[in-house]
C-alpha cells in the first residue's frame, strides 16, 4: 500500500513540501492551525510569492478542476493522525525576542499535538531548523512504536519547488542506520534519488548540524567578500574584479562572492545567531566566535550604504532630500521582507529626515505592513521621479532591464548607488548617471 503523507505547518516550507510530495505521487494532507491559511491553500493559492508553487498546487489540490486531487488541507489533528503513515513537521523556529536563541515553542506544540493522535508504526520526520540535540529530546515526546527521523530542508526562496523536487542532497538523521525510518524515507524520496540526488544518512546531531553549518558557511562567504569591499573602498581597489579573480580558484568558487549590502531573510541571520547560542549552551562558544564578526560585518553594510547616500548628497542631513529605493525584499524572486537590508536602509534614511520612496516587483504589500511610514510607488519610474539619489538594493531582473535614459529624464539628480553590484555601470553612465557601487570607488 502506498504511503500517505501529512505535512504539519503550511507556511513557506510546508506548503512547498506538501505540493512536492503530491507531485511525487503521494496522497498528502496538510495541517495548519490558522483556518484562513487552510482556506487559501484549499483554493490553490498561497500567502506568499514563490515561483511555480501555485501552479503545482492547482495541479494537485482536491476540488480544483483538472487536478489529481492528491492534496488536501485541514485544521484537524485527529484527521491527520488517522490519515498519515509519514508526518513531516515543518513549523517555524523564529529567533527569540531579545535573544540569539531560536524559539522552539511551535515545534514543541506540534509534537505534543501529534503525539496525542499519531498511529503506532507511523514515522514522524522533522524538517524545521532546530538547535542540535532537539531531535533526541523530541523523540521522547512520541509514543512507543512511533519512529522519528530528522530531514533538514535546504530551500532557497525563489527556487523552492525545484529544490524540493530535485534537491542537491537529501539528508536524513535516524536513530539506527538501516532500520525502518531510513527505509521509509528512501521510499518517500525514491524519485529524486533515482534522478541522482545524493541520499546522506546520519545520526540525529549531524543531521541537525548540517543546515546550520551550511548556512553559517554561506553567511561567512558573503561577509568575507563584503569585508574585502570595505578594504577595497579604503585602498581604491575593485571588489568585483577581486571576486572574479579569487572565484576562479576551484577551492573558493565564484558563488556568493557578490559584494553589496549583505544578507537578510528568515534563515541566515537567525540561524547563525541560534547556532552561536547553542554552542554556548554546549560549552563550545569559542568555536563559533567568528560568526559574531560575520553578523557584525553584515549589519555594518547597511549603515555604510546610508553613509554612502549621505556622501553623494553633500555629506549633510537627509532632511528634505528625496531618495528612491529600488527593492524591498531581502532577495529577488520572493516577497519576503524579513530582515531585509533594503528596507533597513530605507528606514534609517527615513528616520534621518529623508523623503524615501520604495518600489519592489513583489514585496510592496509586505513592506507596507512592516514599514507603513515609508513612501511607496507603483513603478520604478514613479519611485525615481524627483529623486536626488537612487539606491539599488535588491537585484531583481526588472531593475537590470530598466531604461536608464528614461529614468534620468524624471530624476531630480541622476545619481545611482548600486548596493548589489548588479547593474551595467557603462550603460547607466552613458545615459548621464553618476554611478557608484559598494567596494568599487574608482569603477
Amino acid at each position: 500500500m502506498a504511503l500517505k503523507i501529512t505535512v504539519i505547518g503550511t507556511g513557506y516550507l510546508g506548503a512547498t513540501h506538501a505540493a512536492a510530495m503530491a507531485e511525487l505521487g503521494f496522497e498528502v494532507l496538510g495541517l495548519d492551525v490558522v483556518p484562513e491559511k487552510i482556506e487559501l491553500l484549499s483554493s490553490g493559492r498561497v500567502p506568499m510569492y514563490e515561483p511555480g508553487l501555485e501552479d503545482l498546487l492547482a495541479k494537485h489540490v482536491a476540488g480544483i478542476e483538472g487536478s489529481t486531487g492528491r492534496l488536501r488541507f485541514t485544521t484537524s489533528w485527529e484527521e491527520v493522525g488517522a490519515f498519515g503513515d509519514v508526518h513531516f513537521v515543518c513549523v517555524n523556529t523564529p529567533q527569540k525576542h531579545g535573544e540569539y536563541a531560536c524559539d522552539m515553542s511551535y515545534v514543541d506544540a506540534a509534537f505534543a499535538s501529534l503525539a496525542a493522535v499519531v498511529r503506532e508504526g507511523a514515522l514522524v520526520v522533522g524538517k524545521s531548523t532546530v538547535p542540535v540535540g532537539s531531535a533526541e529530546r523530541l523523540a521522547g515526546l512520541l509514543p512507543e512504536g512511533v519512529d522519528l527521523a530528522w530531514n533538514p530542508e535546504f530551500l532557497r526562496e525563489g527556487f523552492a519547488v525545484q529544490d524540493t523536487l530535485r534537491p542537491d542532497r537529501i539528508v536524513v538523521g535516524v536513530p539506527e542506520i538501516g532500520a525502518r525510518a531510513e527505509k521509509t524515507l528512501r521510499e518517500v524520496y525514491a524519485v529524486p534519488v533515482g534522478q541522482g540526488s545524493p541520499f546522506v544518512v546520519t545520526d540525529f546531531p549531524t543531521a541537525e548540524l548540517v543546515k546550520t553549518a551550511a548556512n553559517s558557511f554561506l553567511a561567512t562567504k558573503i561577509s568575507f567578500i563584503n569585508a574585502m569591499a570595505e578594504v577595497c573602498e579604503a585602498a581604491g581597489g575593485d571588489v568585483v574584479k577581486l571576486a572574479e579573480a579569487i572565484g576562479h580558484d576551484d577551492r573558493i568558487g565564484a558563488k556568493f562572492l557578490r559584494a553589496g549590502v549583505g544578507f537578510g531573510g528568515g534563515c541566515l541571520p537567525k540561524d547563525i545567531r541560534a547556532f552561536m547560542a547553542r554552542a554556548g549552551e554546549l560549552g563550545v562558544d569559542q568555536a563559533l566566535t567568528f560568526l559574531r564578526e560575520i553578523d557584525s560585518i553584515n549589519m555594518r553594510r547597511r549603515g555604510q550604504m546610508v553613509e554612502m547616500a549621505r556622501e553623494v548628497l553633500g555629506g549633510n542631513s537627509f532632511l528634505g532630500r528625496r531618495v528612491a529605493v529600488l527593492g524591498a525584499t531581502f532577495k529577488p524572486d520572493s516577497d519576503d521582507v524579513r530582515d531585509s537590508p533594503a528596507l533597513n536602509v530605507a528606514g534609517q534614511i527615513h528616520l534621518q529626515g529623508g523623503q524615501v520612496t520604495v518600489y519592489d516587483p513583489k514585496g510592496m504589500e509586505n513592506a507596507r505592513r512592516l514599514f507603513p511610514t515609508l513612501g511607496y510607488a507603483d513603478t520604478a519610474l514613479d519611485a525615481v521621479r524627483g529623486a536626488d539619489v537612487v539606491l539599488h538594493l535588491t537585484e531583481w531582473r526588472e531593475f537590470r532591464e530598466l531604461d536608464p535614459a528614461e529614468l534620468a529624464a524624471v530624476a531630480s539628480s541622476p545619481v545611482i548607488l548600486d548596493g548589489r553590484n548588479a547593474l551595467d555601470s557603462e550603460l547607466w553612465r552613458a545615459a548621464g548617471w553618476t554611478y557608484r557601487a559598494m567596494g568599487r570607488p574608482r569603477a
